[in-house]
């Protein structure tokens, strides 16, 4: 599947967008050492934020690092977060937590503090015994673009939540699950926030919502984008209940926002998934040690600023045994292994779930893992029943890139999704357990003439976000369904040709769902929805 090929191009907007939107930080460029450099963040005269970034700029890892540095007087640090900081006058320690210790070459972890008094760099800091900068003393950069909007600092209470009546949620019939990607980096250029998902509608919807991603490097769990996942603040207008967040409360971002969700929807339960195309190459080093992974896990997922937030927690690696981005050679007991230990590790009252290859080929992915031993570990699996075809293969064929059943002239065998069910039910993975994955995109070519599938292409058809790519909520105008093939839908456009599911198509997917007992049905992601909802009303509709 190419499905996350999308979710790596865009996680690499986000951090284009981020850097827009964050205040620039100074680099540390002594090569060969470990660096820790000092940046503001914001300074509002009585008070500051600051970030510390930490960079491993040597050829070998590093397992922990402890930071001595003392501040001018006049300036004090108040609270912190992502580091272990002890004080004696103005001299201060920061050490790693334990599940930030590990630095391969060349990455870097940062960790930040609320203080008092106006922003001042360090007057002497070392890190592990050396110089923060690997030689003279460290300077910081004054920032010359405008920080992020945030609230005023103030010495009043923070507001407390009005009481807010949930609307009724009504779980599907039968228990079926319906499961949405909420991707972390659609908060900058894509602008879709947790709020959204209430306003459309969706949230009354679903049962389970995944927050993707979070990171793998290393073999540990980690975070995946520190200023989306609990630094952003939000205003009253962006926030799901009305009320803006406030400088100085120790959880903002998109976790405190889904807090707030899941209080007006007391039924929706929320996953956190780890890995991805980008990310899954962690995965790797994790199978060496399950159980150091399931640590470090826990310790991340469990950290008490946002533990009631999530109750579960998803792997999505792609792929085990077999190649993603990277290609992995772990072994058909590795992907088992792994999500055996994080169900000991979290206990049998925790949602531990996967996403997988559906890759239902002879000697293809599914065979490559055993799938069905993991399934005992796994409160459900699924299948990523879409991005089997699109402009990756940049002359074609066109053809849809979610077939829900083969069709005549089809460009690969196994490529269409009762393919991949049928072969993990022979497996022995029980029907119950397995979801049936949806797109709310299509995938699309230009420098077609043909109408039907199978012509040939130029190129990747134009998209918003990235080539080839685009939102249902788009398409559905720009380029409405002319034909069906498969169990989905195609338009062609112009020289355009598309292939996305409809509410009739995602209709006929969901009774092909309760046909062979599947446990319901999941979709990538959110954001591609209409403002109302559209596709994942039709996917409840379809369960009922």
């Amino acid at each position: 599947m190419k499905r996350s090929l999308r979710r790596a191009l865009w996680a690499t907007g986000a951090v284009v967008a981020l850097a827009v939107a964050a205040v620039p930080m100074t680099t540390a460029s002594a090569a060969g050492s470990v660096t820790a450099t000092f940046a503001k963040v914001q300074d509002w005269g009585t008070g500051h934020e600051g970030r510390v970034t930490v960079t491993n700029g040597t050829s070998s890892t590093v397992n922990g690092w402890r930071i001595e540095f003392t501040l001018p007087s006049g300036t004090s640090i108040s609270s912190s977060w992502d580091a272990d900081i002890t004080r004696s006058g103005d001299r201060y320690v920061a050490v790693n937590k334990s599940w930030a210790a590990t630095l391969a070459p060349g990455a870097s972890f940062s960790w930040g503090y609320n203080g008092t008094g106006a922003y001042k760099a360090p007057v002497s800091c070392t890190i592990n015994g050396g110089s923060c900068t690997g030689g003279g003393t460290p300077t910081t950069t004054a920032p010359t673009t405008t920080p992020p909007a945030t609230t005023p600092p103030t010495t009043t209470p923070p507001t407390t939540t009005p009481p807010t009546t949930p609307p009724p949620t009504t779980p599907p019939p039968g228990g079926k699950k319906i499961v949405g990607y909420f991707a972390e980096w659609g908060v900058y250029a894509r602008n879709y926030h947790v709020k959204n998902i209430h306003t459309s509608g969706s949230a009354a919807k679903l049962t389970h919502i995944l927050y993707a991603f979070g990171n793998t490097t290393g073999g540990r769990c980690s975070i995946g984008d520190s200023y989306a996942d609990y630094e952003k603040a939000y205003t009253a207008a962006d926030s799901v209940d009305g009320v803006a967040d406030t400088w100085d409360q120790p959880l903002r971002g998109s976790f405190n926002q889904l807090r707030k969700l899941k209080k007006m929807y007391p039924n929706l339960k929320v996953l956190w998934s780890f890995g991805g195309w980008t990310w899954s190459g962690g995965f790797t080093q994790a199978a060496q040690n399950p159980a150091a992974f399931a640590d470090s896990c826990y310790s991340l997922v469990k950290d008490p600023r946002w533990a009631d937030v999530f109750d579960g927690i998803d792997v999505d690696w792609e792929y085990p045994n077999a190649c993603g981005l990277q290609c992995d050679s772990s072994g058909p007991n590795a992907f088992k292994n792994v999500v055996s230990a994080l169900r000991s590790k979290f206990g049998s009252s925790f949602l531990v779930t996967a996403a997988i290859t559906a890759d239902g080929s002879n000697g293809g992915k599914i065979d490559a893992t055993d799938y069905a031993g993991a399934a005992t570990s796994l409160n459900w699996l699924m299948p990523m029943t879409y991005d089997y075809f699109g402009a990756f293969n940049a002359q074609g064929p066109t053809a849809p890139h979610s077939p829900l059943y083969s069709y005549a002239g089809i460009p690969q065998q196994g490529f269409w999704s009762d393919a991949a069910i049928q072969k993990l039910k022979s497996k022995g993975v029980p029907s119950s357990k397995l979801l049936l994955g949806v797109g709310f995109y299509g995938r699309g070519w230009t420098g077609v003439t043909q109408a039907a599938p199978g012509g040939s292409a130029t190129g990747a058809a134009p998209g918003t976000y990235e080539a080839g790519i685009e939102d249902y909520k788009v398409l559905k105008n720009s380029c409405p369904a002319t034909g069906t093939v498969g169990g989905t839908a195609y338009a062609k456009c112009g020289s355009n040709w598309w292939s996305y599911d409809t509410p009739s198509t995602i209709g006929g997917k969901m009774s092909y769902a309760n046909s062979q007992g599947l446990g319901g049905a999941f979709f990538w992601e959110l954001s591609g929805d209409t403002g109302n909802g559209e596709l994942i009303g039709a996917i409840k509709g379809g369960l009922g």
